[in-house]
């Protein structure tokens, strides 16, 4: 039986003219991910990333921290079909006027609890992607996106041999459509469960001919280690 770590990216640029750029705690982040690796001595016969800076970038700093002896053999490659979906034409669907950066730093600006005030603008963007009325609107619908996850995922299962560990490094939204397709849960279990990932954190499947099972979901026990809660984050 084979084995498919799902790792979230680490910590983006949230609200930076780049957010595709890891921050400097979500490059630590992807760090303690790897030594944690590194002190369970787990190897890995194949390192997948999506095709964005952020995903590279932490699988960059995971596996640097490995034992070169752990890595010799390892193959790296990408796969598109793992990038999330685009967040930024989620929104301004939505919420037109966010097409401009500067009024989403005055929104944010001028509300107290700005996370969550905009956690709700983004959850009824998230509704209206999800919907099915408006799918012309959207280079990528989302049973397009939907469909692209499963398939990055089946395109992975068939080229494994049976017993390999794979790390895929990608995001929160194509892992929760994973779990998904896995678990067979509802588009609103999907929205939901894509909020409580993670950055840097672990999901674990199992996979053997014809078969993916779930063992674990959002593992991010390397972070809670260090007792210092600001090291967990959302977005």
């Amino acid at each position: 039986m084979g084995q498919i770590y799902l790792v979230r990216h680490g910590q983006a640029s949230f609200g930076s003219a780049n957010y595709d750029q890891l921050s400097e705690l979500g490059l630590e982040q992807a760090r303690l991910l790897g030594e944690w690796f590194a002190n369970s001595r787990q190897r890995f016969h194949r390192v997948v990333t999506g095709s964005l800076k952020r995903h590279r970038q932490t699988a960059d700093a995971c596996i640097g921290q490995l034992p070169k002896a752990y890595c010799v053999d390892t193959d790296w490659s990408t796969d598109p079909g793992f990038d999330e979906y685009n967040h930024h034409e989620v929104l301004v669907r939505h919420r037109p006027d966010f097409e401009d950066p500067e009024e989403v730093k005055r929104f944010l600006a001028s509300h107290p609890k700005a996370k969550y005030a905009f956690q709700d603008i983004f959850q009824a963007a998230m509704s209206r992607w999800m919907s099915g009325q408006y799918d012309s609107d959207y280079r990528e619908p989302w049973p397009a996106f939907r469909q692209r996850c499963v398939d990055a995922l089946q395109r992975l299962v068939d080229s494994a041999d049976k017993s390999q560990n794979i790390i895929v490094f990608t995001s929160g939204g194509t892992i929760s459509t994973i779990c998904q397709h896995v678990l067979g849960l509802s588009d609103r279990q999907v929205a939901e469960l894509n909020w409580t990932l993670v950055n840097c954190a672990m999901t674990k499947l199992f996979y053997q001919p014809g078969r993916v099972t779930l063992s674990y979901l959002n593992n991010y026990a390397h972070l809670e280690w260090l007792g210092q809660p600001e090291s967990i984050t959302y977005r």
